[in-house]
């Protein structure tokens, strides 16, 4: 029967070839959208989870607060109440937090013969690599030998390594910093851009010591990086290290913070929410076109009825059941739903690869994406399609005979 019913469902949709392709497009638009989200968001997934790795382990960070004048903010880092003593305080008295190094940044000029490179420093601590999980592909970080003696050695982000050096070895070379000389002792594995476009591999990092008296003539921090025991106690963490600071810093209740603790969970989970609501926006979008191409079909199965009237008559005085008619009708409603399917996951599968390429996301289609596109194929050709095929099976013989 299922075969009967294929050959004439394929004879009847190609007779009208134009009215059935466009309620295939309907349904192909509406699978290709699923599709598409189903494969670009687990790519989008997997791309944040990584950013999230490459930020660092655990981590949380104090960052200096805005200080006011006259009432307006001064933004982000401007005040000087964080030292390296409140780093020191962190790190004894919390007991969440496993590392801690401090941070002074500041935008140098470094060069290397006859090659410059306008790049962001940062004075850390050796802490701060396994803190933000950075790798060497050659050398090692400084030690806190380096840091006591306010040492001359730097570390290269990979931006910075290409930029003066080409394919040439760092190590040992000398470079200049804001006229300084150092010692490249150690080069990064690229990371690559962040969730917010900027390039992770375009630093310089140096013992902050060094960086606070001889590169920025300061004894305050921008920020206070730090690693704890697990994800599970960041909010422990961040409520303590508050705790201490208000203290440290006398801060009394009601007055504003001279500093703020973030982690990466809070950007990341900020994009993913950008995300999923791009992803609702797309499946609503897929929604509509399916409803859409499941109106299609409605119509072009109501009008085969009309037009087929004396050949349904004439099918049943011969013997023809009210089931077999309606399985041969609703077997053109899924037939044409399945098309569309098809078409769609072609169509899916071709725009999530190439909006991956474009993204350079390691995009891979996912089997349950292609299973929910096909179940939504077939229950979009049944819903649609049982009340012509419904209405065609009721028909009363003679009357269909007589149809004009």
């Amino acid at each position: 029967m299922l075969q009967v019913v294929y050959r004439e469902a394929t004879r009847a949709l190609g007779r009208n070839k134009l009215r059935s392709g466009l309620s295939v497009l309907g349904i192909a638009v509406g699978i290709a959208a699923v599709i598409c989200v189903v494969a670009i968001g687990e790519a989008g997934s997997a791309q944040l989870q990584q950013q999230l790795r490459n930020l660092g382990d655990n981590m949380v960070w104090v960052e200096a607060g805005a200080a006011r004048v006259a009432g307006v903010s001064r933004g982000v880092g401007s005040t000087k109440s964080l030292v390296v003593s409140d780093a020191d305080a962190i790190l004894r008295q919390v007991p969440e937090f496993t590392m801690i190094s401090p941070n002074a940044d500041h935008p140098v000029q470094v060069i290397y013969g006859n090659q410059n490179w306008g790049t962001s420093m940062h004075g850390v601590a050796p802490e701060y690599f396994p803190i933000r999980n950075f790798s060497f592909d050659q050398g090692a970080s400084f030690t806190n030998d380096n840091v006591a003696r306010a040492d001359n050695v730097c570390v290269l982000g990979n931006t910075v390594r290409t930029q003066l050096f080409g394919g040439e070895d760092p190590i040992g070379r000398e470079i200049r910093i804001n006229k300084l000389p150092f010692t490249v002792i150690g080069d990064l594995i690229p990371k690559g851009q962040s969730g917010s476009g900027q390039d992770q591999d375009d630093l310089v990092l140096i013992p902050y010591t060094t960086a606070m008296k001889k590169i920025m003539g300061v004894t305050w921090l921008d920020d206070i990086f730090g690693s704890v025991r697990s994800s599970d106690v960041i909010p422990l963490a961040e409520q303590q290290a508050t705790d201490l600071l208000h203290e440290r810093h006398r801060i009394r209740p009601g007055q504003p913070d001279d500093f703020k603790i973030r982690h990466p969970e809070d950007v990341v989970q900020t994009e993913m929410a950008a995300n999923q609501s791009l992803s609702i926006f797309l499946l609503s979008l897929g929604a509509i076109s399916l409803l859409v191409g499941g109106i299609g079909i409605l119509n072009v199965m109501l009008a085969s009825v009309v037009e087929r009237t004396r050949e349904i008559g004439v099918r049943m005085a011969v013997g023809a059941t009210e089931r077999e008619v309606k399985a041969q009708f609703l077997g053109e409603a899924v037939l044409l739903s399945l098309v569309g399917a098809a078409v769609g996951i072609a169509l899916g599968v071709a725009t999530a690869l190439t909006l991956g390429a474009a993204m350079r996301w390691n995009t891979t289609i996912p089997l349950s994406g292609v299973f929910l596109a096909v179940v939504f194929a077939i229950t979009i050709g049944v819903t649609f399609g049982y009340y012509p095929a419904r209405l065609a099976a009721r028909l009363d013989p003679i009357e269909a005979l007589r149809f004009e």
